[in-house]
């Protein structure tokens, strides 16, 4: 089985999961969404290959800023790797994603930016065109002050939209803009969606 390896805090817990299962025997190979998760699953004895190895994953496993409730939808990015968990959860025949409550929403945007990863050429011109959307692009920094380049090389606008009525329509948008590299509107994507809550653990599926 080939599986998509998420990234950041929730998605960890995941990988830790799956390595005490392949060291308990289970045959999967991973194919990571960035080079922190490669660097963990490498520890933990989890095979990896590429997408151009494994084109298509049966089941990927990852996190998410925000979730619409009606639809699944999503606002990921928030750790800045967006664009490989696109690509990977868009080969993947099933996404899951795992979330604790505070992450729900009945309208995405209500406590979260949407993440744009720009081309770091121009982005100043690419922050524009954003703020014509009606953002006010914020350009990302990293723990240095400096630009947060992400493992693609690009870097990333964070753009409060507020609450947003229509995510097909922004998405299309943002898929128009020049200079956009990926944005963390995640449509129709998620099929399973696993909520922890204090009262226990709640399964939300897309039909």
């Amino acid at each position: 089985m080939v599986v998509g390896l998420g990234s950041r805090s929730t998605a960890s817990f995941a990988v830790s999961a799956i390595g005490q299962l392949v060291k308990a025997g289970l045959r999967v190979v991973g194919v990571p969404t960035s080079e922190k998760t490669a660097t963990q699953a490498r520890s933990l004895g989890i095979p990896l290959a590429t997408l151009g190895e494994c084109p298509e994953i049966d089941v990927t496993i990852d996190g998410a800023d925000e979730v619409e409730l009606r639809t699944l939808n999503l606002i990921k990015g928030g750790g800045g790797n967006l664009l490989r968990e696109k690509i990977v959860a868009s080969a993947s025949k099933r996404l899951i994603i795992v979330v604790d409550q505070s992450k729900l929403v009945s309208r995405l945007g209500s406590h979260v930016s949407v993440p744009v990863e720009c081309a770091q050429f121009g982005w100043q011109s690419t922050a524009r065109r954003l703020h014509a959307l009606g953002s006010k692009p914020v350009a990302r920094m990293d723990a240095g002050g400096k630009m947060f380049i992400t493992d693609g090389g690009n870097c990333i606008l964070d753009c409060p939209f507020g609450t947003i009525e229509s995510a097909g329509e922004l998405q299309s948008q943002l898929d128009a803009t020049v200079g956009v590299v990926e944005h963390g509107l995640f449509i129709g994507l998620a099929c399973q969606v696993v909520v922890g809550a204090a009262g226990g653990v709640q399964v939300l599926e897309r039909h």
